[in-house]
C-alpha cells in the first residue's frame, strides 16, 4: 500500500471512529433527551459514517495501478466516491427538511412538541466541538494528499457541524424560551437541511464535469502551457487537451521544436516538460507530448531542397 494510501486511510479511520461515537450518543440523546432534530442529526451522522465507508473501499481501488482493463488507472473510482458522497450529503439533506416540515405542519395543526432535555443539548455541544475540529483535520490532509474524496469528506464532517449547530439552536429555544417555541426544534433541522443541500450540490458538480470528460480550467490550462514552453528548445505547442483522473490529470499536446535536433534531445525535451507538469500536478498524472519540427525549421528544410534544385 502507497504512502498516500495508508495516509488516507488513517484520516478516514479516525472520521469514522469519531462518527461511531457520535452516532451513538446522538440517537440516545434523540430519544431519551425528546428531540427530534437530534434524531434527524443523528441520521445525518450516519450517512456521513457510510460515507467513511465508501471512501475505504474506493480510495483502495483508485489506488492500484493501470491494468490491461484500464490504461489509464483507477483514479475516475475516487471520483465516483466522491460523487456518492455527494448524493448522499443530498438525501440525508432532504429527509431531514421533508422530517421538519411534517413536525412543524403537526405543531400547527394542533399537536404538542415535548421538551428536549439537557442530555440533547450537551450532545449537541460536544458534535459541534468534535465535528469542527474532524473538518478541519480532513480537510488540511486532504489538500496536503491532493484527495478530492477526502476533500469532499471533510466537507461532509463541516456539514454535520452545521446540522448540530442547528439542532443546538432549536433544542436550547425549545428548552428556554417556553411551550410555544418548541416548534424551534423541527424548524431547526429545515434550516440546516438547505445548507446539506448546497454542500451536496457544490461537492458533486464538479464531479460530474470530471466524468464527463471536462477539460481543465482555462488557469490551470494556461499553468501547463506555461510549464512546457518552460523548457527551453519547444518553441510553440498547440491542440493542447486537458482532463482530470481522480487525483491526477490526463495531458495532450503537439510541442514543435528544432527539426534538426536528434531524436534524442527532442525525447530528453519532451521527458523535461512532462516532469515540469507532474511535480506541479501529481506524479501520477499522465501526460503524452507528441513532437513536431517548428515552422521555421519546416522553410529551412525548404529553402535547402530549392538551392539543390
Amino acid at each position: 500500500m502507497e504512502a498516500r494510501e495508508k495516509e488516507i486511510y488513517k484520516v478516514t479511520l479516525i472520521g469514522s471512529a469519531v462518527n461511531a461515537v457520535l452516532i451513538v450518543l446522538k440517537f440516545i440523546a434523540g430519544f431519551v433527551g425528546r428531540s427530534s432534530a437530534m434524531v434527524a442529526d443523528a441520521v445525518h451522522s450516519l450517512s456521513d459514517f457510510i460515507s467513511d465507508v465508501i471512501v475505504l473501499l474506493f480510495v483502495k481501488i483508485a489506488g492500484k495501478p493501470k491494468d490491461k482493463g484500464h490504461d489509464y488507472g483507477h483514479g475516475k473510482f475516487e471520483t465516483l466516491a466522491t460523487v456518492i458522497i455527494g448524493i448522499l450529503l443530498i438525501i440525508a439533506g432532504i429527509g431531514l427538511m421533508v422530517n421538519g416540515i411534517k413536525t412543524v405542519i403537526g405543531s400547527l395543526h394542533g399537536e404538542s412538541l415535548e421538551r428536549p432535555t439537557m442530555l440533547a443539548l450537551i450532545v449537541a455541544v460536544v458534535s459541534i466541538a468534535s465535528k469542527e475540529g474532524l473538518y478541519h483535520y480532513t480537510v488540511k490532509s486532504g489538500k496536503k494528499l491532493n484527495s478530492q474524496a477526502v476533500i469532499a469528506n471533510a466537507w461532509h464532517h463541516r456539514s454535520d457541524a452545521i446540522s448540530s449547530l442547528g439542532t443546538l439552536i432549536g433544542i436550547a429555544g425549545a428548552m428556554f424560551l417556553g411551550e410555544k417555541w418548541r416548534i424551534l426544534d423541527p424548524i431547526a433541522a429545515i434550516v440546516v437541511s438547505i445548507f446539506i443541500l448546497k454542500s451536496g450540490y457544490d461537492i458533486v458538480k464538479p464531479c460530474i464535469g470530471e466524468l464527463l470528460e471536462a477539460s481543465l480550467p482555462e488557469d490551470k490550462e494556461k499553468e501547463i502551457e506555461n510549464l512546457v514552453m518552460s523548457v527551453p528548445g519547444i518553441e510553440y505547442i498547440h491542440n493542447l487537451r486537458t482532463r482530470r483522473i481522480g487525483s491526477g490529470i490526463a495531458v495532450d499536446l503537439h510541442a514543435k521544436m528544432d527539426g534538426g535536433m536528434t531524436l534524442t534531445e527532442a525525447h530528453e525535451k519532451a521527458t523535461a516538460a512532462e516532469n515540469k507538469i507532474k511535480r506541479v500536478f501529481g506524479e501520477n498524472s499522465i501526460i503524452n507530448i507528441h513532437m513536431e519540427p517548428s515552422d521555421r525549421s519546416a522553410k529551412q528544410n525548404e529553402n535547402g531542397r530549392n538551392d539543390i534544385s
